[in-house]
């Protein structure tokens, strides 16, 4: 029987009296007989007619299954039920025709039956409100038999949904009583419906740790070597293994909304532009509403979802020595960090004399992920900054100040340079500077902390980002974000031989009781000098004053008391914006008779507006190529002096 597309009988009518294959009288297609084929006797005695009665399809059925499109889903096929043994003589056509009427029957009618496949059609009729009207496929001690197809009525969309999924083949009409070879090479397997959920599926995740969503921010496969970070809980997380410095790209630059409205850009997963806000807006100017500017929280969200960015700050007095260390890894980037930090700022006292030669190496150290941002100096005062590129349009114009704090003095070893700027709606201010040494001159020390915070003229341009708290007396409450480090030149007040005997008990594991002993500590106590400011715990031995090269505390004459002159302070607005991750000392370098101390932070940032004056993507443009150079230039060598010990080879005469 062929079907139409609309599921209509389209095979040739058959003539009265004709009757289908299988029903008494009627012929396979081989033009054999039906009554000559071996039967068992017959059980019941039901005219052949009453099998045309019972696959009879109700008139509002047939209109309805006229309807039904290629597309629904099509009942099982079964196999032509196997043919009779030879030794199977002894039976007759009226118990086959019989009992296929009988299975046919009590598949319909009888609903404990259990025998048959189309339990499993009944169960999912049971759920999606579909039920056979005509015609199953029973099978019983091993044997199938085949009454119709199974119609299923339109309305349900549970099986329109399936019918989409089906194959070509399937949505093709099939004739079930086709070629009988054809049938017999049919693999038998019954077609189930598929499982439903029993429930509405979950929505897809739309925060950070959506894996599908972090599509920003990809980083070079050249750059990244892939692990896992022991000892973390949850999903496994990228470890970035780089020749340079660590970022943290993937866990701290992508914000949630942002992720997602990335991927409606098809060309970049960068943020889709309008082409209207290209033509009303200037970053330079821009609007003062917070939501629609560059350095407003959508941006930084985007940055920063934790709104806090890295600071690394380092101070070394340098002892005016010509020669710089031949490797400046150890300062920058000690190989205890996992991560390396947003913003690089090196104070020095008593710098080198050739102040671009140092500026140059630390451009070298730091590679190609930092420029330099800015760089100041007042005589050997030296304060560079220096910034991930990605992040310099962020940043507004710098400004920086000057104080001397010895008049009469030609070289000015003994003052403050100061370097202010913005950071999205954040102000940071960054002083290095060089107090008056002397283990006794305390008050002098006091006299220079007070000159500079009240000379040092900062900001210049930037517009205060909160005005009503602060003074024109003091420029660190001009700044939500402030940093003093240097050479303070604060002591300890104890004998040579008491500091020595305290460092053998504790050996550099509890600096209580030695700090129990410094000048700064006490006079910070007492509110005289650096009002406001914190200071990590120290936890380093201290800084001053070493033989050059050795880690041995001075054996000249004068045999000068072992102090930490060498501090990092800090000062915030809002209580707990600063949160200190680093505090100690460097003790690789011993070029100098101070050991360099660093400090790592995590500054909280808030949403800034367009209307701050920006730096516009400034930098050194000279030192950023000559670092970069002489770093090419170093890997060249080390791969040369690798070929060279690889090829070289060893004759030994006997």
């Amino acid at each position: 029987m062929r079907m139409t597309e609309n599921g209509e009988d389209s095979s040739p009518s058959q003539p009265d009296g004709v009757l289908p294959r299988g029903a008494p009288g009627g012929k396979d297609p081989e033009g054999v007989s039906s009554d000559k084929m071996p039967v068992n006797p017959p059980t019941e005695d039901i005219k052949p007619t009453k099998l045309l009665d019972t696959l009879k399809f109700p008139q509002d059925v047939q209109d309805q299954s006229s309807k039904t499109s290629l597309y629904q889903p099509r009942p099982p096929l079964l196999p032509k039920p196997p043919a009779l043994s030879k030794g199977g003589k002894s039976g007759s056509m009226e118990e086959v025709r019989s009992r296929r009427l009988k299975h046919s029957q009590e598949s319909l009618t009888d609903p404990a039956e259990t025998g048959s496949s189309t339990d499993s059609l009944k169960e999912d009729s049971a759920v999606t409100g579909v039920f056979p009207l005509s015609g199953a496929a029973t099978l019983r001690n091993g044997q199938s038999s085949i009454v119709g197809p199974l119609l299923t009525p339109t309305g349900s969309p549970v099986f329109r949904a399936r019918g989409q999924s089906l194959s070509e083949y399937e949505r093709r009409p099939h004739d079930h009583y086709g070629d009988p070879a054809e049938q017999r090479g049919r693999p038998f397997k019954v077609r189930l419906s598929p499982l439903q959920p029993s429930g509405p599926l979950p929505a897809l995740e739309q925060t950070l740790a959506s894996e599908s969503l972090r599509t920003a921010n990809r980083i070079d496969r050249d750059c990244v070597d892939y692990g896992t970070v022991p000892g973390r809980a949850g999903p496994e997380r990228l470890h970035l293994h780089r020749n340079l410095s660590d970022s943290r790209l993937l866990d701290n630059m992508v914000s949630d909304n942002t992720s997602v409205n990335s991927m409606k850009s098809t060309f970049s997963v960068l943020n889709p532009i309008r082409p209207r806000d290209v033509r009303n807006r200037s970053f330079l100017e821009g609007s003062v509403l917070g939501s629609g500017a560059l350095l407003g929280a959508e941006e930084l969200d985007r940055y920063f979802p934790e709104r806090r960015v890295g600071i690394y700050i380092a101070t070394w007095n340098m002892h005016g020595e010509k020669g710089l260390p031949n490797n400046l890894d150890d300062l920058l980037l000690p190989t205890d960090s996992e991560f390396a930090q947003d913003f690089y700022i090196i104070g020095v006292q008593e710098g080198c004399p050739d102040r671009r030669e140092w500026e140059i190496r630390l451009q070298e150290t730091l590679g190609p992920y930092y420029v330099m941002l800015y760089a100041a100096s007042h005589g050997v005062l030296y304060l560079t900054v220096f910034v991930r590129r990605d992040l310099i349009w962020f940043c507004s114009e710098v400004e920086h100040a000057t104080v001397t704090t010895r008049i009469m003095s030609q070289i000015k070893t003994k003052g403050a340079v100061g370097i202010g700027f913005t950071f999205f709606g954040t102000s940071f201010l960054f002083i290095t500077s060089h107090f008056t040494s002397g283990d006794s001159r305390v008050y002098e020390r006091i006299l220079d902390y007070n000159k500079i915070v009240e000379a040092l003229a900062l900001p210049k341009v930037l517009p205060d980002t909160n005005p009503y708290r602060s003074t024109s007396s003091d420029v660190t409450t001009r700044f939500d974000e402030v940093f003093w480090f240097g050479d303070f030149n604060f002591r300890l007040s104890e004998d040579r031989g008491g500091v020595e005997a305290l460092l053998n008990q504790n050996q550099g594991v509890d600096m209580g009781p030695l700090l129990h002993h410094d000048q700064l500590s006490k006079e910070m106590k007492d509110g005289s000098i650096f009002k406001g400011f914190q200071e990590a715990l120290i936890q380093f031995l201290p800084t001053y004053k070493f033989d050059v090269g050795c880690d041995v505390y001075d054996t000249t004459s004068k045999q000068r008391t072992p102090s930490y002159t060498d501090r990092i302070l800090f000062r915030n607005r809002q209580v707990d914006d600063i949160k200190v991750i680093k505090y100690t000392s460097c003790s690789m370098i011993k070029t100098s008779d101070h050991r360099p101390v660093i400090g790592m932070f995590q500054v909280k940032l808030r949403p800034g507006r367009d209307n701050i004056p920006l730096g516009a993507g400034q930098f050194d443009r000279s030192l950023y190529l000559e670092g970069i150079r002489r770093r090419i230039t170093r890997e060249l060598k080390k791969r040369e002096a690798t070929k060279d010990q690889g090829s070289s080879t060893i004759c030994s005469i006997s």
